[in-house]
């Protein structure tokens, strides 16, 4: 992750930070000011501002260049090289392209991710293919999953699908986004919903947290319901259904229930769950399961939507082989 700070004259005239950011660092657009700011990566004086905020003298201001959202101009869009890396496509019709994103992929170039991204294979895909009118910045992503969640992704191929699948997404309610996730600890409850307002945390600007009530306006409320499938003493396998689609959504709601994904580093899920209460022989093959799946135990498994076409549609994909691999070992164990 990149960073900079920057500590503002003491003669510096009063002007918004956009404009002074722009004036200052080299290389950078107006856009991608743009997206640091959407992203709340944009911090003075150990706050988050606004773009209508006016730099004062002696202003520290610190800038992280990572997770940046899928926001580009045309020009980046134009920019960006296709690449020929192999997609796992489910379905392509003349409107959208369904994919099953392996664990590892990032889903959308950034700071520090300029090759070797979905987006580069999409578009490879698409200049490969019989499209007639391709044009990337009309096209493209409705949604993401993080860089170590797998599975099921949809891009529109045109304007038209990418606005009317965007407006589905962000907008309501004929959406249906199932995910299962192996996480720490067993639950209380059988089945239940997670509400909050998600921000980003102030001590770790890497993740985000959970805020009961949004009284200084930090962050978006969401909702996660869950289902218990299967209990292995010290994990529980989990079918999740989110009503809202928040950055690092399950990851954090299952964090703040005190149940951190398996695997997860940045929520804690790296380190074995209740290690005084486990025997040698658990704590091994707990340490074994790490290995077998290096990272969050997070699965997008099956998608529901209305097609540009008007049709509804559904979309699954299986576990992939590490996710499975460790299930079947904690079947052996535990149950």
């Amino acid at each position: 992750m990149k960073k900079i700070q920057i500590v503002v004259k003491k003669n510096q005239k009063e002007i918004r930070i956009d404009k002074f950011l722009k004036k200052n660092i080299e290389n950078i657009s107006r856009n991608q000011i743009q997206k640091l700011m959407f992203s709340e990566k944009i911090i003075v004086n150990q706050h988050i501002v606004k773009k209508n905020y006016r730099i004062q003298p002696l202003d520290f201001i610190e800038i992280q260049f990572s997770n940046i959202p899928p926001i580009l101009d045309h020009l980046e869009y134009k920019n960006i090289v296709a690449e020929k890396i192999t997609l796992d496509i489910l379905h392509e019709d003349e409107d959208i392209i369904v994919v099953n994103k392996p664990a590892g992929m990032v889903v959308h170039p950034g700071f520090g991710h300029n090759k070797g991204t979905l987006i580069h294979g999409i578009k490879y895909h698409f200049q490969n293919s019989n499209l007639k009118n391709f044009n990337l910045y009309r096209s493209g992503l409705v949604h993401r999953l993080d860089k170590d969640t797998s599975g099921l992704l949809v891009v529109a191929k045109n304007e038209y699908s990418k606005k009317y699948l965007f407006q589905q997404f962000h907008s309501s309610k004929t959406i249906q986004r199932e995910y299962r996730a192996l996480i720490w600890g067993d639950l209380l409850e059988k089945k239940g919903i997670i509400t909050g307002f998600i921000g980003r945390d102030p001590k770790n600007r890497k993740r985000m947290t959970v805020f009961r009530t949004n009284e200084s306006h930090k962050g978006k409320y969401s909702v996660t319901h869950y289902q218990v499938l299967e209990r292995f003493k010290y994990l529980t396998y989990v079918s999740c259904n989110i009503e809202t689609g928040k950055t690092h959504q399950i990851r954090a709601h299952f964090k703040y229930l005190g149940h951190p994904l398996f695997h997860d580093s940045i929520y804690g899920g790296h380190k074995i769950f209740m290690k005084k209460k486990c025997s040698n022989r658990n704590i091994e093959f707990l340490k074994t399961c790490f290995k077998i799946l290096p990272r969050q135990a997070l699965h997008a498994i099956s998608l529901s939507f209305i097609h540009p076409k008007h049709e509804k549609c559904y979309f699954y994909c299986p576990i992939p082989e590490d996710f499975k691999i460790v299930l079947q070992q904690c079947r052996k164990i535990f149950l």
